[in-house]
């Protein structure tokens, strides 16, 4: 009977231990495409432990940049913002999210755009990270 107890007092830690370290989430991967203006994150989120699923969100400013490469200090920037949630599966999620920039007026060619200020977020373990 001792030794029963004692081998159940030590399952028991074991499993405290096992628990206090199975959540340590941080991205592995984060990577941005850019077409016009549609900006695609994409990234994989590891250490996630035994949590069905993460809220990742997605924040930037896109700019409307001139022929000489600046960013005129007019309304043409605009914040942007994408979120989902996304499946864990054996401790990771691979995600992927779509920021589209809308202007007004309109930042037509010979103007692009760029993103910049790309932050990502899991809101769900309150991890973040810059791009």
């Amino acid at each position: 009977m001792r030794k029963w107890l004692l081998l159940m007092v030590a399952a028991v830690a074991l499993t405290i231990t096992a628990v206090a370290w199975a959540g340590s989430p941080h991205f592995v991967t984060l990577s941005a495409s850019q077409s016009g203006n549609t900006l695609t994150v994409s990234g994989k989120e590891a250490g996630l432990g035994n949590e069905d699923q993460v809220h990742i969100v997605v924040t930037a400013t896109a700019e409307c940049i001139n022929n000489g490469g600046h960013h005129p200090k007019a309304v043409n920037k605009s914040d942007v913002t994408a979120a989902g949630d996304f499946p864990v599966q054996n401790g990771k999620a691979e995600f992927s999210l779509d920021l589209t920039a809308t202007f007004q007026p309109d930042c037509s060619p010979p103007m692009t755009v760029a993103f910049v200020d790309v932050v990502v977020e899991d809101t769900t373990n309150g991890v973040s990270a810059k791009l």
